[in-house]
């Protein structure tokens, strides 16, 4: 049966429906940037939330600034803007639940600058929320600051009125609504990095300065930027979930969402507009976001990358084969307990002694099938964010290094395009040829890799000790491989 609203009362009976009245449901948030992750957690949050008889106006608008978002869009609108997310584990009693909480979706590109602007000024969205990945807020990582020079920004400084990118958008939008004598929205991001309301913050700022400095300090003083720590693994669609979707339950959806049952979402309560209540349908609000930030970037991010490069190399392609490993198990304990955990603040709440177990499990979970390549992509973003502090503090502390420069020399192995079978591949990342570029030639590699400070910083380039833990590493990798180098560093 084709997911629609009108095939809602004939779906079978197990799965879950919107037990509101969707078309009472209108718009008081817009969200950059609609893919799974997004549609798997905040619409997920929002959608539980309608599901008590609440939140009935914070509906979702959608809003994509790419190309390849016009698939998520006719997927979407196909369906009047339902979608099936089913939660995959070895459970019997996974969820598989039809969201409505999504209402709408605009494109730049399709309906225009002035028209998504327009949407975006409208004082009934009280909130812009945000997943456009590590790399699109813009940001130097080797500076900490705001890139002007990339095309989409450099186009919107020259057409202020045609804005094509996300920081464009928002303050078009923010100066309309100055103009017009509306209030402000509140700017959420919902992604995976430290400190993300700050770094949003940030670039919107300086943008706006680049424009207007008086809109500027006007966004300064009216618009908040909570920070929020944001938790599920959601891996890509495939056509074999699309498949049995359909044939377990009968539902033909052209975009379900897949996901593990675990969610988690801590957000600082700063909204200069109101809010849903997503309280009651467990988001924990915080005066201070960044214990559980660091916790779960370090714990869970850098871990996923621990051992995201080494599984591929090895020649697994999912994180659960990886995670089958007993060589991969351990080296994931060691480097969570002896390298991360003592880094970490307490944490409100946190048993990490079982947080750490959780993520082995979840980690484990054959059901989601997570793609390493999913984990393996934007290599070049991820590692300033989920590794690299990691490793300054070790450096810092003069701590063991060689488990933490194994992740730094996989990575470099991995940029070589081939895995220990001799399988080919390609490099999911957008600055893929720079850094392929970086470990061609085996003759200067750490000092051509390690030195990009826009990756590694400024300590990393600087310390004899890590360097030669890195040379060390890559050394055993390139003569044992994989399973060599790791039983060499977990038995000595």
């Amino acid at each position: 049966m084709k997911l629609k609203q009108q095939n809602l009362p004939q779906l079978p009976a197990h799965i879950s429906r919107p037990a509101y009245a969707i078309n009472e449901v209108t718009a008081g948030i817009a969200h950059i940037g609609v893919g799974g992750f997004h549609r798997a957690h905040q619409a997920a949050y929002t959608d539980a939330l309608m599901n008590t008889g609440e939140g009935l106006d914070w509906g979702i608008c959608g809003v994509g600034t790419r190309a390849d978002e016009v698939a998520m869009r006719d997927a979407l609108a196909s369906q009047d803007y339902l979608y099936t997310l089913i939660e995959l584990d070895d459970r019997p009693d996974t969820e598989v639940r039809v969201l409505a909480s999504i209402r709408d979706m605009m494109l730049v590109g399709e309906d225009g600058s002035e028209t998504v602007v327009a949407r975006l000024a409208d004082p009934a969205i009280r909130i812009v929320s945000l997943t456009i990945t590590e790399g699109g807020y813009c940001m130097d990582d080797s500076t900490g600051q705001f890139n002007a020079a990339l095309p989409q920004i450099q186009h919107d400084l020259e057409n202020p009125s045609a804005p094509i990118s996300v920081f464009g958008l928002l303050c078009a939008a923010l100066a309309k609504r100055r103009g017009e004598g509306i209030g402000p929205f509140t700017i959420m991001s919902c992604d995976n990095l430290p400190h993300n309301g700050d770094v949003t913050r940030t670039a919107t700022l300086a943008f706006a300065n680049l424009v207007d400095a008086d809109l500027a300090n006007w966004i300064a003083q009216n618009v908040s930027f909570p920070n929020a720590m944001v938790d599920r693994i959601t891996p890509m669609t495939s056509a074999a979930h699309r498949k049995a979707l359909k044939q377990e339950h009968g539902v033909d959806d052209a975009w379900p969402v897949v996901c593990e049952p675990f969610v988690q979402w801590v957000l600082e309560d700063k909204f200069v507009a109101g809010r849903p209540a997503w309280e009651k349908v467990g988001v924990q609000f915080t005066d201070d976001v960044s214990p559980y930030e660091e916790m779960k970037i370090k714990l869970l991010n850098g871990s996923h990358l621990a051992l995201t490069y080494l599984g591929f190399l090895r020649g697994y392609r999912f994180v659960h084969e990886t995670m089958a490993d007993p060589l991969f198990v351990e080296y994931i304990r060691q480097y969570m307990d002896k390298d991360v955990t003592p880094q970490l603040a307490a944490v409100p709440g946190i048993d990490l002694t079982l947080y750490k177990q959780t993520l082995i499990d979840r980690f484990s979970n054959c059901a989601i099938a997570d793609q390493l390549e999913r984990v393996c992509s934007d290599g070049s973003s991820k590692f300033p964010k989920f590794t690299v502090p990691t490793i300054n503090r070790l450096i810092a502390d003069n701590a063991e290094l060689d488990r933490a420069a194994l992740v730094v020399a996989a990575w470099a192995m991995y940029l070589k395009g081939i895995d220990e079978n001799g399988t080919r591949y390609s490099i999911p990342d957008p600055r893929a040829e720079f850094c392929q570029s970086l470990v061609e030639e085996d003759e200067g590699l750490a000092e051509r890799l390690l030195g990009r400070e826009e990756i590694f910083g400024t300590h990393i380039p600087r310390s004899s000790a890590f360097r030669d833990a890195f040379e060390r590493n890559l050394l055993r990798l390139r003569t044992l491989g994989v399973s060599g180098t790791l039983d060499l560093l977990l038995t000595r």
